[in-house]
C-alpha cells in the first residue's frame, strides 16, 4: 500500500527513534511504500524539498513559524497549514495514489489536505488523536468558550468536528480518551474509536558504569543519592507550580536529587525559582549535549510525569516510554482525569498522585527511595512495554481494518 503521514514533527530520517518515525519504519518492513510531509518552519532559512530515500520520501515543506515567535505569526502560520500542505501533496506527490492517510493531532487545522486525498484516491483516513484541542486551551485558560474571546474557540472547535467527520478511524491514548471522545462527541461512531497508544520500538540500552560515573561528576550530581529526573517539555500542559512546591517541601531531603531538563514556556519561571531558592538538592538544565542527556536519562532512578491538575482532558503524555525504555519506575503527578495514574499502578510500574497534595507526593518518593522497589517496578516498566505498547502494536492496530476488508 501507499501511505501518507502527515506530521508538525520535524524530522529528515526515518533513523531517528521517536514514536513517528518507529511506527513508519513497521510499515517499510511489511514492504508499504512510505510518503511523509515533516515542515520545516522559515526561521530555518530552508526552501521546500523532497528527501527521496530507497525505502521511503520525506517532503520537508516550508511553512510559517508556529514555535518560539509572537501569537499573531504563530496565529497565521497555523491557519495557513492545510494549505500549504494540500499544495505540497499537488505538486510532490501527484502521481501517487494513496491508500492509507495518517494524521495526528495536533495540529487539527489539516482538514482541507486530508479531504483532497481522501477524494481524489479514495483513501482510507486516521487519524492519531494525541492532542484534544481546543478544550485543553480552555483547561488552562488560554482560551474561552462564552464572551469575545469565544470567536477563537468557536472557529477551532469547529475545525476539530470536522476532523473527526473526516477520519475513518480514531486512535487514541488510552481507553479513557476513547471514553471522553465519545462522551464530548455523541455524533461519532463507537465503532471507529479504538485505542492505538504512544508506541516505540524499545531499544536494547547497555548501562555503563564508568560513563554513567563520568557525566554524574561532570554535573555534580551525587552518587548515593536517589535521582528523580524530568525530561521534556515545561509549558503550562506541567503545573510547574506544583512542580515548585513538590521540589521546595524536598529541599531538606538529603536522600533524594531532582533533574529537571527541557525547554518551554514555562522554563524561565522555573529557572528564577531555582536561582532564588538555590535548591542544594536540585538541578535545572536547559540544554545538554545529546550523548550526555541520554546517559544520563537512562540511567537515573525514577521518571517524573506532570500534568496541570485543571485538565479535564484524558493526557497521556510520550514521555512515559522512554522511562519504561530504561526500566526506570514512574512517578506521576496529574489531574484526576488521565488514567495514566491507574495504569501506572495496576500494573505495578510506578507510583500515582494528584498534582495538588504534596503530601501524597513526598509518601511516593519515600517509597522509591527504596531500591527493591525500584528494581522491581523497573522490571515491570520494561515487560508491560514490551507487550503493550511497541510500535509493532500499534501498525498491527492500523492495518488490521484493511485485513478485515480482505476477509469480506
Amino acid at each position: 500500500m501507499n501511505i501518507l503521514f502527515l506530521t508538525l514533527l520535524d524530522f529528515s530520517t526515518l533513523d531517528e527513534s521517536g514514536i513517528y518515525t518507529d511506527l513508519m519504519r513497521e510499515f517499510i518492513k511489511d514492504n508499504h511504500k512510505v510518503y511523509i510531509i515533516s515542515p520545516t518552519e522559515k526561521r530555518k532559512k530552508q526552501p521546500t524539498k523532497l528527501i527521496d530515500s530507497e525505502n521511503y520520501k520525506i517532503l520537508k515543506l516550508q511553512i510559517g513559524n508556529t514555535q518560539k515567535t509572537n501569537v499573531i505569526e504563530k496565529g497565521i502560520s497555523t491557519l495557513t497549514l492545510e494549505s500549504k500542505f494540500k499544495r505540497g501533496i499537488e505538486v510532490y506527490f501527484s502521481n501517487v495514489a494513496f491508500d492509507l492517510v495518517i494524521y495526528t493531532t495536533p495540529p487539527i487545522t489539516l482538514h482541507k489536505a486530508i479531504e483532497y486525498v481522501k477524494k481524489r484516491d479514495s483513501a482510507v483516513t486516521y487519524l492519531l488523536l494525541k492532542d484534544i484541542f481546543p478544550q485543553n486551551a480552555v483547561d488552562l485558560g488560554m482560551m474561552r468558550k462564552t464572551g469575545i474571546g469565544s470567536l477563537i474557540y468557536k472557529y477551532f472547535k469547529s475545525k476539530e468536528k470536522k476532523l473527526y467527520e473526516l477520519s475513518d478511524y480514531i486512535g487514541c491514548m488510552s481507553q479513557a480518551n476513547v471514553e471522553f471522545l465519545l462522551r464530548q462527541n455523541p455524533e461519532i461512531s463507537s465503532d471507529t474509536v479504538e485505542v492505538c497508544p504512544n508506541s516505540i520500538e524499545p531499544r536494547e540500552l547497555k548501562r555503563d558504569q564508568q560513563k554513567i560515573r563520568i557525566i554524574k561528576e561532570k554535573y555534580k550530581i551525587p552518587l548515593d543519592c536517589t535521582v528523580f529526573i524530568y525530561g521534556g517539555n515545561l509549558g503550562k500542559p506541567q503545573g510547574i507550580d506544583f512542580l515548585k512546591e513538590c521540589l521546595k517541601s524536598n529541599k531538606d531531603n538529603s536522600q533524594v536529587h531532582f533533574i529537571i531538563a527541557g525547554s518551554g514556556t514555562e522554563f524561565d519561571k522555573l529557572n528564577e525559582f531555582f536561582n532564588i531558592d538555590n535548591l542544594k538538592n536540585a538541578q535545572i538544565f536547559s540544554h545538554l549535549p545529546k550523548e550526555d542527556y541520554e546517559i544520563l536519562a537512562n540511567t537515573c532512578d525514577v521518571g517524573l510525569i506532570f500534568l496541570d491538575k485543571r485538565f479535564t482532558i484524558p493526557n497521556f503524555p510520550s514521555r512515559l516510554l522512554s522511562y519504561m525504555q530504561a526500566s526506570m519506575p514512574v512517578l506521576a503527578a496529574t489531574d484526576v482525569n488521565t488514567d495514566i495514574g491507574q495504569v501506572i499502578e495496576q500494573n505495578n510500574f510506578g507510583l500515582w498522585c494528584e498534582s495538588n497534595n504534596v503530601t501524597h507526593f513526598n509518601k511516593n518518593v519515600e517509597q522509591l527511595c527504596s531500591k527493591e522497589v525500584r528494581k522491581q517496578m523497573g522490571a515491570n516498566a520494561r515487560k508491560y512495554l514490551e507487550e503493550n505498547y511497541t510500535s509493532k502494536h500499534s501498525y498491527e492496530i492500523i492495518m488490521s481494518h484493511f485485513k478485515k476488508n480482505e476477509r469480506r
